[in-house]
């Protein structure tokens, strides 16, 4: 019977102090702790101490050196939560390639799309080898046809390939550790170069200055491997510093995310990160009856980000549990993005999640976070905290114009760092758009900066102005998610040109009620909220569940959302659409 590894080193603890990931694999290897991974039923299905991942990662390393591969040439993985993903990811590193993780979520519907985006995928980053688990191989193989592979299979056909006599050239720290491809929710997925040295300079920040590792610490995660997070986060900060990490597929996590409770519970995590909607979905499920069943007394660090975080959703998870031991005081904000490898800055450790309210208004109309009182008759939004930038980081705001904005005023983020990629692969027009030749890139997020802390108010790109407003689509979307009939996640907001080419607001949501008086209430609803609260008027368009498309990542798409709705509204025959324009 498997057990899973241990929590307690025998090794000194280092923080991420190596010059490449495979370093610090040599590191790790030395001690007791390792990967776990779990099944949809809570099962230990393999126990992957750090240094059986070394010796599988070289038998990798050895057979695709026998290949003949140039240095450099790109390994695409299907980023299956598997332990051959690990293997592999590691095992093409050691050779001196870089490994591409692919998206393993197939949508409902999405089949064509899939292929589709994984060809595109495959074709872009030039991949020579590409490897997928027996569940996706078949779906991997159609993408791949056509194209010049020098392998395309699961890893029990890569296991047929004869091992080369010796190792190749351990990895230079300013070599290609591997692409990060965005989650593309506004365009084509770009490929985020990023090497060992920018990774290790941002691994070294979050180990010790964000999360403050101890010899105590065991990581959990249920986050996919082909998204920043789980794959930075939550793969490399464990192994750079040595500590077990568990693991639960994300798709089994969607199923059952209580599971997620019973598994920090039994293993005694105390490090889990989750964009916020996996904390909603969590705390949905759960039951009166589960507040005896669990005791989440180690979690230490409860970490999110990866989207806006709204205070009411991680109130939601406190209070749902609160009687399981879990402290407040272990949400840890964060803000980040895979052009800076993950993380740029961590709010307070051992803090509850601090949150700044301002005019709503000023905020909309002149971009100045003017602080108001929360309980106040002045219209109020509030900001979590997202913390200090990690040390080695610089922050600007800026105002379109490239005015360096001070505290409290709105504009663009950028920032400059070692931890800051080297460009997108294959794309140099929009990495010069993006990063400039002095080092700063645009992280493409709007937000304000108070005392070195930074508050972000959402993506330059989401913003639309209506009425000479500035109106942010996360806020149309909480409006819908305070009826009763929409859930976290079931609303979409954006913009649309209107018949006469003026800007219309339109909000498409995800409905569950058939009968079609109730439907037309909600609808009335909806407009009356958006109205008192933005002082706009929108369209809403009620869809069946499981309408509104989501990118590799898990996101909703707003471009997507909004691009099917044009393909399905004719301006003739929706006089709703005539009318919201006024």
């Amino acid at each position: 019977m498997q057990r899973p590894t241990a929590t307690r080193n025998s090794i000194a603890l280092r923080y991420a102090d190596f010059a490449t990931l495979t370093d610090a694999l040599d590191y790790a290897a030395q001690g007791d702790t390792g990967a776990n991974f779990y099944n949809g039923r809570g099962e230990l299905t393999t126990s992957l101490p750090y240094a059986s991942l070394r010796a599988d990662a070289h038998a990798v390393a050895r057979r695709l050196h026998g290949m003949g591969l140039e240095r450099g040439e790109r390994i695409a993985l299907v980023a299956e939560t598997t332990a051959d993903f690990v293997r592999f990811f590691f095992g093409a590193q050691y050779a001196g390639l870089v490994p591409v993780p692919l998206p393993a979520s197939v949508h409902l519907g999405g089949r064509e799309a899939f292929v589709r985006q994984q060809r595109a995928l495959l074709d872009n980053c030039d991949a020579s080898v590409a490897v997928a688990p027996d569940a996706f191989v078949d779906l991997l193989r159609e993408s791949a046809r056509g194209l010049e592979l020098r392998f395309c299979g699961t890893p029990e056909e890569f296991a047929a390939l004869p091992l080369a006599a010796q190792m190749p050239r351990a990895p230079h720290p300013d070599e290609l550790a591997y692409l990060q491809y965005t989650s593309g929710s506004t365009r084509f997925p770009r490929g985020v170069m990023i090497d060992h040295a920018t990774v290790m300079d941002n691994l070294a920040g979050i180990v010790r200055h964000g999360l403050e590792i101890g010899e105590d610490d065991r990581f959990m995660s249920w986050l996919p491997y082909y998204h920043d997070m789980g794959l930075v986060g939550l793969i490399f900060a464990p192994l750079t510093s040595q500590r077990s990490v568990d693991y639960l597929g994300t798709r089994d996590y969607a199923m059952r995310p209580r599971l997620w409770l019973d598994l920090m519970e039994r293993n005694r995590a105390t490090i889990a990160f989750s964009p916020p909607f996996g904390y909603e979905l969590c705390a949905r499920r759960l039951r009166p009856a589960d507040r005896e069943r669990y005791d989440l007394s180690a979690w230490r660090i409860a970490g999110v980000g990866a989207e806006t975080i709204r205070a009411t959703t991680l109130d939601k998870f406190a209070e749902a549990t609160e009687a399981m031991g879990f402290r407040r005081e272990a949400f840890l904000p964060c803000y980040g993005m895979a052009e800076c490898s993950l993380a740029i800055s961590f709010a307070p450790l051992d803090q509850p999640p601090a949150v700044d309210v301002v005019d709503a208004q000023r905020l909309a109309g002149q971009r100045a976070a003017v602080p108001v009182p929360a309980d106040g008759e002045v219209q109020a939004k509030g900001f979590v905290n997202c913390g200090r930038p990690l040390p080695g980081f610089e922050m600007e705001i800026r105002a379109d114009d490239g005015r360096v904005l001070g505290d409290r005023e709105c504009g663009s983020i950028f920032v400059r760092s070692r931890s800051v990629m080297s460009g997108y692969f294959n794309e140099p027009e929009i990495t010069r758009e993006t990063l400039s030749a002095d080092g700063w890139l645009n992280t493409g997020d709007v937000g304000y900066c108070l005392d070195g802390d930074i508050y972000v108010t959402g993506r330059a790109k989401d913003l639309f102005i209506i009425n000479g407003r500035n109106i942010w689509p996360q806020d149309m979307e909480a409006l819908a998610e305070e009826q009763p009939e929409v859930r976290p996640e079931d609303s979409s907001a954006f913009v649309v040109p209107g018949p006469h080419g003026e800007d219309i607001a339109v909000m498409v949501v995800q409905c569950r009620e058939n009968d079609q008086q109730q439907r037309d209430d909600l609808v009335q609803r909806l407009q009356s909220a958006v109205r008192a609260e933005l002082g706009i008027e929108c369209f809403v368009e009620l869809v069946a569940p499981h309408t509104l498309p989501r990118t590799s990542s898990g996101k909703l798409s707003r471009s997507r959302a909004r691009r099917e709705f044009l393909e399905r509204s004719d301006w003739s025959e929706t006089p709703q659409l005539a009318e919201a324009a006024g």
